[in-house]
């Protein structure tokens, strides 16, 4: 069972960064970005990750995919917060 605790962690962290990629002109600042969830992914419950995922091994790691991941991983935080 994924804890309401983890899901609002994972929710504050992905949305304030989500914001800040996609406002970005910086691409230095985007890369940067993109590392920071890459490891905070590696620490992620992996229950979690899978529902965000959907089976997806490269969900939030994939640089051509990244702005649409976050948004979607974004989304469906959103989503499963408003279930509790």
């Amino acid at each position: 069972m994924i804890s309401k605790d983890s899901i609002e962690t994972a929710y504050s962290f992905l949305h304030q960064k989500r914001n800040v990629y996609i406002h970005s002109t910086l691409d230095w600042q985007k890369d940067d970005i993109e590392l920071a969830i890459d490891s905070y992914v590696d620490d992620m419950s992996q229950e979690l990750y899978e529902a965000l995922s959907c089976g997806r091994a490269d969900f939030l790691r994939e640089h051509k995919r990244f702005g649409e991941d976050i948004t979607l991983a974004v989304n469906r935080l959103e989503e499963m917060l408003s279930k509790e």
